[in-house]
């Protein structure tokens, strides 16, 4: 009978495992670059279920790990960021709805990520839902989509330059209401999470044409720099077509790294943490660390 040599290190198993090993490593040896200025996205897309709140506290507390100051602003009810970074969201506590409505310093309002240093967060209590109307019932057409850009500009200009930070991420409801047009009001930038599946393309079209009519109507320094593929399946063919689709159409904006459909990403919001801090090692958080190495290293 014909033996055969098993090598338990030549496995696709093993293979998985150098090469996440090797990965982090590197990630782990790459520094990223201090920004001149604070770079301000609001994270958003108009589907539901593509990784957008996962994207925003995962490159925020990536960012945080590698040294930067970061700040998450929680602009979803549901409250999902906050709870991801360890930062209360109870009635009661002072958040967003807060600063938005009841003109709060931001400052007075902003709480410390209980995993991370350097990492902050507004968060979302559930009386957020009540800002749509408020906004639209209480305020004059001119200040509505304006609030969170005047609150974000007093904070960014009298908080002491060692606090100060580098990063800010606007997490956003998945609807494009006062709450996502305050946010797009007060960013410079859009990150854009895709679900590598079929309705992705549909729903990006729909998003650049907000983005465009936001961007002429309301905020013309808005720019989309970043896409980030998420829920990547090596598996299956599809994946692999709609990452080919976005690359040959947003070639420039479209990060390398791509995001797989990995548990430990979903499970860590259980256990109030991100991915990053839950299991440093596992592949999400590998592709989260190169994500947010790169969307802090690239040209813009």
């Amino acid at each position: 009978m014909k033996q055969f040599d098993s090598n338990p290190s030549d496995t696709p198993l093993a293979n998985e495992l150098a090469d996440s090993n090797q990965r982090l490593q590197i990630a782990n040896a790459t520094s990223v670059k201090k920004p001149k200025a604070t770079r301000i996205f609001t994270v958003s897309n108009q589907k539901g279920g593509v990784g957008k709140t996962t994207t925003a506290v995962n490159i925020a507390a990536a960012l945080a790990i590698k040294g930067l100051t970061v700040l998450v602003i929680d602009l979803d009810p549901q409250g999902n960021a906050s709870t991801a970074l360890g930062v209360e969201h109870h009635q009661g506590v002072a958040g967003a709805y807060e600063v938005l409505i009841g003109d709060l310093p931001m400052s007075q309002a902003i709480k410390q990520s209980s995993t991370v240093a350097n990492l902050y967060c507004l968060p979302a209590t559930i009386d957020l839902a009540a800002a749509e109307m408020e906004l639209f019932t209480n305020f004059a057409e001119a200040d509505q989509r304006y609030r969170l850009r005047r609150a974000l500009s007093e904070f960014l200009d009298t908080v002491p330059a060692e606090y100060c930070p580098d990063y800010v991420f606007i997490d956003c409801p998945p609807s494009l209401g006062l709450l996502t047009v305050n946010a797009f009001a007060a960013a410079l930038e859009v990150l854009i999470p895709i679900q590598c599946e079929y309705y992705a393309l549909e729903g990006l079209s729909q998003l650049l044409g907000s983005v465009d009519r936001i961007k002429q109507s309301i905020n013309p320094k808005l720019k989309l720099s970043t896409i980030l593929l998420t829920m990547f399946d090596s598996r299956t063919r599809l994946s692999t077509q709609v990452a080919e689709e976005v690359r040959n159409h947003f070639s420039n904006e479209t990060l390398n790294a791509v995001i797989p459909r990995a548990v430990r990403v979903s499970e860590a919001p259980s256990y109030q943490q991100t991915v990053l801090t839950y299991d440093k090692n596992s592949s999400g958080a590998i592709a989260y660390l190169e994500a947010a190495i790169e969307l802090a290293n690239k040209d813009v």
